[in-house]
């Protein structure tokens, strides 16, 4: 179990998983000023006994509210079973994906046709119950405003929660990788992708003018505007790139594609840089992006 202090009264959980490449990567948030307790995205089934034991670490007892950047179940697949601990708190989910967390079945089941055996390592959806969720665009506690706003690029249900100066932006802007030197930057862009709603998310996101970007991969910024920038840039280049592939008549090869990722986008310099499972680890979901990608420009 890590737990890192990333600001005042702002803790980032490891939600480490016994699998290559499955370390620094998934997270929770926690969040706890002026006598409030907020938590945001719980991650899988899989990793809650981590969590719980650092809540208690942290000397938690009450959890006012878990935030749900968004439904994905490395994300909020665990937060039935948290509520188990601490079942005053409350949920605060996008409107469509109240219904899937209530009964998570159906939720459960496209996880494992997407995901195969990974669905397995986090662990089936935990139901929530439905006194404990809701979707609230603004929260008044304890002088603290959080505020909600819908940013539906990486899947239709995704939200960022601005509270202050920080925004906790799960997936807006893809998945970053801290290293010496720089960072590690990739856009994720799932099926069913769309262009347009997928950058004007990162654009609103980028509006908020936060001081301090916090991702559900991995870690934090403090320059957001680059981030956001870099990450625009990344998704019209990723964009181009298939397009190309697609003009030569038949469907690109996911690794001829990814090659001219790395030969052409900046935001993968690193890539190399990488420890060798989480160069695995990301090879295989940019190849679900480029299925994203494919599929909208296919579609076209």
């Amino acid at each position: 179990m890590a737990i890192h202090e990333c600001g005042e009264y702002l803790f980032l959980v490891d939600l480490d998983l016994p699998r290559e490449g499955f370390q620094r990567f998934i997270s929770s948030w926690v969040y706890r000023p002026r006598n409030l307790t907020i938590l945001v995205d719980p991650g899988p089934r899989a990793s809650i006994p981590v969590l719980t034991d650092a809540l208690k670490t942290l000397g938690i007892g009450k959890i006012d509210y878990i935030l749900l950047t968004h439904i994905h179940v490395d994300h909020a697949g665990g937060a039935g079973l948290l509520l188990l601990h601490y079942p005053a708190a409350q949920v605060i989910c996008h409107p469509q994906g109240l219904r899937h967390m209530i009964d998570p079945a159906k939720l459960w089941e496209g996880s494992r046709k997407v995901l195969g055996e990974i669905a397995d390592l986090y662990g089936e959806i935990a139901p929530v119950r439905a006194d404990n969720i809701r979707y609230r665009e603004r929260i008044e506690a304890n002088d603290v405003i959080i505020e909600s706003f819908e940013t539906p690029g990486h899947a239709s249900h995704h939200l960022c929660f601005r509270i202050g100066g920080i925004l906790f932006a799960g997936e807006v802007a893809g998945i970053t990788y801290p290293l010496d030197g720089g960072f590690y930057l990739r856009q994720a862009t799932p099926p069913p992708f769309s262009y347009d709603i997928y950058r004007g998310s990162i654009e609103l996101a980028a509006a908020s003018e936060a001081s301090l970007i916090c991702f559900g991969h991995w870690g934090c910024r403090r320059d957001g505007a680059k981030i956001f920038s870099l990450a625009l840039e990344q998704l019209d280049t990723w964009l181009t790139i298939v397009g190309r592939h697609l003009e030569q008549g038949s469907d690109p090869r996911e690794d001829a594609v990814f090659a001219d990722f790395l030969a052409h986008d900046r935001a993968l310099l690193l890539y190399p840089d990488l420890p060798a499972d989480i160069r695995a680890r990301e090879r295989y979901f940019t190849g679900n992006s480029i299925r994203g990608i494919r599929d909208y420009l296919k579609a076209r």
